[in-house]
């Protein structure tokens, strides 16, 4: 049992909120089993590739061949060279899936949070104010949930996909490719270009980030007014607090477990809804890869190399499972009255 120690050398008796969370959490077996899944995923993809390539000399653009009946074969099955076959192409399938893993779980992380922050400030904004500005920033969101937000963001890459990003999408893309080549210069990697295809990765973690934020806000929102006349926000207000300290340092603070858990949640589905856009063509474009893009190469392709769609749909869809293994281990952890009932 974990406890806390005061500074005048007395000890408080029973465990700390923090170590009963944790505790709670590493109870729930399924949310520790999708952990597990989801590190390694995470380690694959962020040197997965690497580590395959130094050991076996391949790289993602390798293309072996062979001629099978006077005709020129790329696509091999999986095997101990390739474990997860080729493409048609001839480009290791391993590779292929664990680079474009690093593009999809970057997608739904920074897209989560660009909807994470603009959640929580507009739900504990309508929620703190209430009154006319709550009716109307509310009436606001139940406009846009009444749109289909896919729809939304089809719309956007279609007008603004590409080399058509906005010239704030292109400057931050333009400032991260200089961060990046000039750690990779210190490694001895060969630089990355920046092209139009970065410009479309970019801008999708803004428009699935901009349409991602409506359920939180509502959330964020009825949280903030079941705390807003609570004591120790009356207190602060008799003391001279501004509406702004109020806001971000003692309300959104005490909503943290509903925010954190439903963002945990909201990471898959926007990996999922960038899958659906790559599969359409709108989302990440060649030379890049996500685990969607290479879905709608392998479909193509199923009925003779069905490897090229199984081992791609395989690890995104372990992945969605374990981020919601996650979340709902968080939910239970936050609120343990809820595993119950």
């Amino acid at each position: 049992m974990s406890s806390k120690t005061y500074t005048n050398g007395t000890e408080a008796l029973g465990p700390t909120p923090r170590y009963g969370i944790w505790s709670r959490f590493k109870r729930n077996r399924p949310a520790v089993f999708g952990s597990w899944i989801l590190a390694i995923v995470i380690v694959l993809s962020a040197i997965g590739p690497a580590v395959f390539g130094w050991l076996t000399g391949i790289s993602s653009d390798y293309i072996p061949s062979s001629v099978e009946n006077g005709a020129l074969v790329r696509s091999f099955p999986p095997s101990l060279a390739h474990p997860m076959g080729t493409d048609d192409l001839g480009r290791d399938l391993f590779l292929r899936v664990f680079e474009g893993g690093r593009i999809s779980i970057l997608v739904g992380i920074f897209a989560s949070v660009i909807s994470l922050l603009i959640g929580v400030a507009y739900g504990a904004t309508a929620g703190f104010f209430g009154g006319r500005i709550d009716g109307v920033m509310m009436r606001i969101v139940d406009m846009l949930f009444a749109i289909p937000y896919l729809l939304i963001v089809v719309v956007m890459m279609s007008l603004f996909g590409g080399n058509n990003a906005p010239d704030a999408v292109k400057q931050v893309t333009e400032t991260f490719v200089f961060l990046t080549n000039a750690l990779m210069s210190l490694a001895g990697a060969s630089p990355i270009s920046t092209s139009s295809g970065l410009f479309q990765i970019f801008f999708l973690f803004v428009a699935l980030g901009s349409v991602s934020w409506l359920t939180m806000a509502r959330i964020v929102r009825g949280q903030v007014l079941s705390l807003k006349n609570e004591e120790f926000i009356l207190a602060a207000r008799s003391i001279g607090v501004s509406t702004f300290g109020i806001v971000f340092r003692h309300l959104i603070p005490n909503i943290s477990g509903p925010v954190i858990v439903y963002a945990t949640l909201t990471i898959p589905s926007v990996m999922l809804a960038e899958a659906f856009l790559s599969f359409l063509g709108l989302g990440v474009q060649a030379p890049y890869s996500s685990w969607g893009s290479l879905a709608a190469d392998g479909i193509k392709n199923i009925a003779v190399y069905p490897w090229q769609l199984v081992f791609p749909g395989l690890v995104m869809g372990m992945t969605l499972v374990a981020l919601n293994l996650i979340g709902d281990g968080l939910r239970d952890a936050f609120d343990p009255k809820s595993s119950k009932s």
